[in-house]
This record gives C-alpha cells, sequence and structure tokens, in this order.
C-alpha cells in the first residue's frame, strides 16, 4: 500500500493490531518496531552504560500521532509523553489541516554556538577587535578537533564576539558558529571551544573560564505554518475566537506560559520518542519567547486570512539531531527515528515544530469551545480507573460512569468499581 498518515480507527484496535497497522501504513516491516515493545527495548545493561548509578527503567507511553502531512509527505509521528489528550490533539488537528494541504515548513542552516567566556580584559572593545581580527586561526583550530564534521561539509561558519556587563565587570564572550549537520551538535561544540579557549585568552588578554555550548539556538531555526478550514473548526466564531485567545497569549506573560507549554506538549513528546534532549529544546523555546522589549510572549500567532480560514505559524530553535547520543544508542529511539522517517536533522526538525503547531491548535480549540477540560478529563478518566485497580474490561465502564457523571476522582471511581463488581 501507499505510505499514508491517514489510519481510521487506530485507537478501536488492539496494540498488536495498531502496531501492524502502523507498520503497513508506514511501508515497514512489522519486525522494525520489535523495539517498541518494552521487552525489547531499552534494558537494563544498556542503562547502565547510559546514566550513572542505574537502578531501574521509567516507561512512558509511546502513542503515534496520525493525519501528519509535512510538505507534501505523509508522516506517522511516534510521540512519547505521559499526559493524556496530547496525542488524541495533535492527530486531530493534523486531520483538520490536511483540508488545505497539511503543514508547510523550513529551516535556517543547522548552526549551533558554543561560548567562550573571558575575564579580565583591561580593554574590552579591543579585546574584541582583537579576537575578531584572528578570526580565520580560531576557526582553523576549532575545525582541527573535528576532520569528519567538516569532510561533511559542516564546521565552524564564523566567530562573533560580545561583550557583556555583569555585576563583576565587562566579560569578553566569543562564540563558534558551527554547522553540526546531522547531529544535535552539543558535544561537537564544546570540544571546540575547549580547543580555541587558551588561544583566545591569550588574543584578548584575559582568562578564560567557561568553554561550553549555549542552548539559546536562535541561529538553528525552524518553522511551520498551516491553514485550518473554519468550517472544520465549527465556524467564523470559532476562528474569531482562537484569535482572541493567540492574542492574550501574544499580550500576556501569564497566558503564554501555558500556550507555550501547550506547544511543548507535542514538541518535547517528539524530541523524546527520537532520543533527543528535551531539556535543550524546551530551555530553546522558552528563550525564543522573550521578546525583543524583554516581554515573554506565545511562540505561535494566529490569523484569519482572507478566506475566514484560520492561519497558524509557529518558529523555534530546534537544535535536534539523527546522529550520536540516545538516538543513536535507545533502541526504541532507533525504531521511532525509522517509523518517522526523516532524511536529515532538519528535516526531523520541521516535523516536530509541525506537530508543535498541531498541538497549540489542538488546545486553543478546545479553550475556544467546549473548555479543556471536557476532552482531557474523558482521557483522563482511563487512568483513574486504572488507578484504582479496574481491570481492561472494566475500565470502559468506569471511564463511561466517571465521564456522564461529571466527576473524574479517585473515591467515585471506586465507589463506580464496587458497584460493577457487586453487579456480577
Amino acid at each position: 500500500m501507499t505510505r499514508t498518515s491517514r489510519i481510521q480507527g487506530l485507537r478501536d484496535l488492539s496494540f498488536a493490531a495498531r502496531r501492524e497497522a502502523v507498520a503497513r501504513s508506514a511501508e515497514l516491516d512489522l519486525d522494525r518496531l520489535a523495539a517498541f515493545d518494552p521487552a525489547h527495548g531499552l534494558g537494563l545493561d544498556l542503562a547502565n552504560q547510559m546514566i550513572e548509578n542505574v537502578v531501574g527503567i521509567l516507561g512512558v507511553p509511546l502513542g503515534v500521532a496520525t493525519n501528519v502531512v509535512v510538505n507534501g509527505r505523509e508522516i506517522l509521528v511516534p510521540m512519547a509523553t505521559e499526559e493524556a489528550s496530547v496525542v488524541a490533539a495533535a492527530s486531530n488537528a493534523a486531520k483538520i489541516a490536511r483540508a488545505r494541504g497539511g503543514f508547510t515548513t523550513s529551516s535556517s542552516s543547522p548552526l549551533m554556538q558554543a561560548q567562550v567566556q573571558i575575564l579580565g580584559v583591561p580593554d574590552p572593545e579591543a579585546g574584541r577587535v582583537r579576537l575578531l581580527e584572528a578570526r580565520d586561526e580560531l576557526v582553523d583550530l576549532a575545525n582541527a578537533q573535528d576532520p569528519r564534521l567538516v569532510e561533511l561539509d559542516g564546521g565552524v561558519r564564523d566567530v562573533a564576539v560580545r561583550l557583556v556587563p555583569t555585576r563583576t565587570g565587562v566579560h569578553v564572550v566569543a562564540h563558534l558558529q558551527v554547522d553540526v549537520r546531522d547531529a544535535m551538535g552539543a558535544n561537537a561544540v564544546n570540544t571546540m571551544a575547549e580547543a580555541v579557549a587558551a588561544r583566545a585568552g591569550e588574543i584578548a588578554g584575559g582568562r578564560t573560564l567557561m568553554r561550553i555550548l549555549t542552548n539559546k539556538a536562535d541561529l538553528r531555526l525552524t518553522r511551520a505554518r498551516a491553514v485550518f478550514p473554519a468550517e472544520a473548526l465549527g465556524g467564523a466564531q470559532v476562528v474569531a475566537d482562537v484569535v482572541h485567545a493567540a492574542a492574550l497569549a501574544e499580550a500576556d506573560p501569564y497566558r503564554a506560559a501555558t500556550h507555550n507549554k501547550g506547544i511543548l506538549n507535542g514538541v518535547s513528546a517528539v524530541v523524546l520518542a527520537t532520543g533527543n534532549d528535551t531539556r535543550a529544546v524546551e530551555a530553546g523555546a522558552h528563550s525564543h519567547a522573550v521578546a525583543p522589549d524583554g516581554r515573554y510572549t506565545s511562540l505561535s500567532r494566529f490569523e484569519q486570512d482572507a478566506d475566514g480560514d484560520l492561519v497558524g505559524t509557529l518558529e523555534l530553535p530546534m537544535p535536534v539531531g539523527l546522529v550520536g547520543g540516545a538516538t543513536t544508542v535507545h533502541p526504541t529511539a532507533r525504531a521511532a527515528v525509522e517509523l518517522l522517517g526523516p532524511r536529515s536533522a532538519s528535516e526531523l526538525a520541521e516535523i516536530v515544530v509541525a506537530v508543535g503547531l498541531a498541538q497549540n491548535l489542538g488546545a486553543l480549540r478546545a479553550l475556544a469551545t467546549e473548555g479543556i477540560q471536557r476532552g482531557h478529563m474523558s482521557l483522563h478518566a482511563r487512568n483513574v480507573a486504572s488507578t484504582v485497580g479496574a481491570t481492561a474490561d472494566e475500565v470502559p465502564h468506569v471511564v463511561a460512569r466517571l465521564v456522564a457523571d461529571g466527576r473524574v476522582r479517585a473515591d467515585h471511581a471506586e465507589q463506580i468499581l464496587a458497584d460493577l463488581r457487586a453487579q456480577g
């Protein structure tokens, strides 16, 4: 069959049937997804090699978002998250966007930056200029640390120098701007910063201290755009109300924090599923949400176009990679990447940001219509039912009562379960 992300009724299938449907739709042999089974995923021996003091493994549910089309390509998106409604909301929003071609994305070059902090420079302005004069020397010294990256057309692209006033004086901060190709790039840029630090200090005339990447990856930006038809959203009033809701997030940092968290619900789930660094991505996103005037604002924008449809856009720093780290080591992450099928780190980044926009639209639409709790609590009720000991056969009955009664609480679930079992 032709690859497709449109799988109707996926949630109604058994685990085994879901995996078969996903493999078939992604045009993969079923055994390529074997690592999605806990028995074949990350084991204790491998976990013990990844971090220190290992005492166990924490499992996180891995779902698949459907309906996603990015730049005309059908994509099934693995998402690792513990939060109910995230996968469903992203899938539903992606389904709405399909009518207008799905998501259109673009990216800048995969540039990461490393900082070298230099203290005690008596003439900071002149020190900055001396470092810029030595650009070629510093570039060659840094590139010598990773000839393989240079062979792949990566490596240092430029050197920038900033003067940062602090309470301990003016610090001279040199930035190495490095094209890291298909890597996230932390190890590469850190190694380069360590290598040039001593020489940079000599040139500037001060003492070097920190040599490390910055997670404010504002030279590595990814953008996504989609049109959501008004009729599929629920009409012109819903479009207008989503725009009003988004406007509050632009203007009010209290709303923006929750608005951006909703975006990251989708983003972090894909980043985690593919073995990438969720903390780096989230740090970069929140730093990008600070406007030039210092206000914390929303990362996305929603507008009404000339046809009355809703247009959503999202721009994020997206430092993700396909080589190195857990992406290479973790068997489940490797299987998730194979299911996703990105041809480059930039394409992976674009898929991640598209899912973030889909997740954001799903949350805003719920807030602008029925409220966030109705759909969320319907899914949360399953967790509550399981918590109180309901079996797989009992869960649907307990969930139906919890939702019908409007009381999704453990004590009420216990009473429902007791009544159900008493009825035999």
